[in-house]
């Protein structure tokens, strides 16, 4: 159970009207104790502890009672000055599990570190409002570097934080498509409060200097998911590849390390690497195209409220303004209203009835072609060309399956062959012989054994060809 023993009322403390003032000390605390702020030789005591609190009390504001009706435990407390304030936050952090209190026998001393439960959960309220840049995007490399030094070692602990990284990069996907929408309330919601054009478009560049350059554009481009998704594959392929000794070795140690994965029939590495494949495919056709989504909003958005406020705060009404200020101030306004309606006396300002408007969609018609040719006997030159141009085809038509024939029948008597030893007895040896380098590629079927292709350095000739590479095929078993 999480509410069990001292952890009943752990969420006590962030209730009331000192709630915010109660979560800046945990946060200033935190950034004392694990961050690059902290000394980690020396153990905070309890006027330390006190003087933070008493510093994130002035910082935080105290805002209206909202806690639950009826509660008048904390909306009755009034404090005579910080430090009881700071107390006060002490022993309720410690009554209620978020510190802890100890106390060394040999010196006698107390400190106040953190609970794991109360570390665990300060920690997200810590990263809320940090601006330090979280390299969030490092998660898709991670999990190919992983990858890879599982498939090159062995070490299963290796495809365990792959499996891991795998699951943060979904996660990042979504915190950033909330994140990019809750900027866009926000910068609403500012907007309306107080309609600043500069603001507006200051925040506005601000998220794009800080936020989008270091992390959603190398999201985007260096380090997209899409560009590692590949790499991902093949080393996943090359893992499924392994002999089945090693493979069952990796099992065995998984279901030693993960014991709460075990199913009967089922394979925990065959598992993790569906899932690692199935996140990466969830990733680059949900995730991203649904975080480039939420970007254009975003922009979008930004674009349409500073154009409105550059509209609304522009100091010049255009010409017809200009016109009307003019005329205020003119001192013969009769004269001039005079002569403007004698000029717009011959104006005359006529409208469409709607009852009488329609719209008219002209359908494009497909044009029908009626002429009716007679059927013209073909020519004996006509067909005698088709038929040679079929020939010529079929004489270079030159397949696979025709340079693995080749090939088999080549080094049937042997496993190796040298370029310049194949046989050429007619125009179909010729054109397998030029076709010998393609015997690597033809020979990655899955199938057993493969050919090898390896360049000698030197070169060669025969009838045909006054010089050629010499290379040697030699016909190997697959591991």
């Amino acid at each position: 159970m999480f509410f069990a023993d001292s952890y009943q009322h752990f969420f006590r403390p962030l209730t009331g009207k000192y709630r915010e003032q109660v979560v800046e000390c945990l946060r200033l605390l935190y950034e004392r104790l694990y961050t690059a702020k902290a000394d980690y030789g020396e153990s905070l005591g309890r006027e330390q502890i006190l003087e933070i609190f008493a510093e994130a009390l002035t910082r935080a504001p105290q805002l209206d009672s909202g806690g639950e009706p009826g509660d008048t435990s904390e909306s009755e407390k009034r404090f005579r000055g910080p430090r009881e304030q700071a107390v006060w936050v002490l022993n309720s952090l410690v009554e209620y599990g978020w510190l802890e209190k100890l106390v060394d026998s040999a010196s006698l001393t107390v400190s106040f570190p953190f609970s794991r439960r109360g570390r665990l959960f300060t920690q997200p309220l810590v990263e809320l409002n940090s601006t330090r840049v979280r390299t969030r995007h490092r998660n898709t490399r991670n999990t190919l570097n992983s990858l890879e030094a599982f498939a090159s070692r062995g070490e299963v602990y290796d495809l365990i934080d792959a499996w891991e990284y795998s699951e943060r990069i979904v996660a990042d996907f979504t915190d950033m498509v909330a994140e990019l929408e809750e900027r866009k309330r926000e910068l609403v919601r500012e907007v309306e409060a107080q309609i600043l054009v500069q603001q507006a478009t200051d925040e506005f560049f601000a998220f794009m200097e800080s936020r989008f350059q270091p992390d959603l554009a190398i999201r985007l481009s260096a380090d997209s998911v899409e560009k590692h998704r590949d790499s991902i594959g093949r080393v996943i392929a090359q893992i499924r590849r392994k002999d089945n000794d090693k493979k069952a070795d990796w099992e065995r140690r998984l279901r030693q390390q993960l014991p709460e994965l075990m199913t009967e029939g089922q394979s925990i590495l065959w598992l993790m690497l569906d899932t690692i494949e199935d996140r990466m495919r969830r990733a680059c056709e949900v995730k991203l195209p649904a975080l480039r989504q939420a970007l254009q909003g975003f922009t979008k958005r930004a674009e349409i409220i500073i154009r409105q406020l550059s509209y609304l705060q522009s100091n010049t009404g255009g010409a017809f303004t200009d016109l009307c200020h003019s005329l205020g101030q003119a001192d013969n306004k009769s004269d001039l209203l005079e002569q403007l309606g004698a000029d717009m006396a011959a104006f005359q300002l006529r409208l469409f009835d709607p009852k009488q408007t329609q719209l008219w969609q002209r359908s494009r018609r497909q044009p029908v072609n009626t002429f009716v040719e007679d059927d013209v006997p073909m020519s004996d030159d006509n067909h005698r060309g088709i038929l040679l141009q079929q020939l010529l085809d079929q004489a270079f038509n030159f397949n696979s399956s025709d340079l693995r024939q080749y090939l088999s029948e080549t080094l049937g008597s042997g496993e190796r062959v040298s370029s310049r030893d194949l046989p050429l007895r007619d125009a179909r040896d010729l054109l397998a012989m030029s076709h010998a380098l393609e015997a690597a590629a033809v020979s990655q079927d899955g199938s057993e054994p493969f050919m090898e292709v390896t360049f000698t350095g030197e070169m060669a000739s025969n009838d045909y060809f006054q010089q050629f590479d010499e290379f040697t095929l030699e016909l190997k078993k697959r591991d």
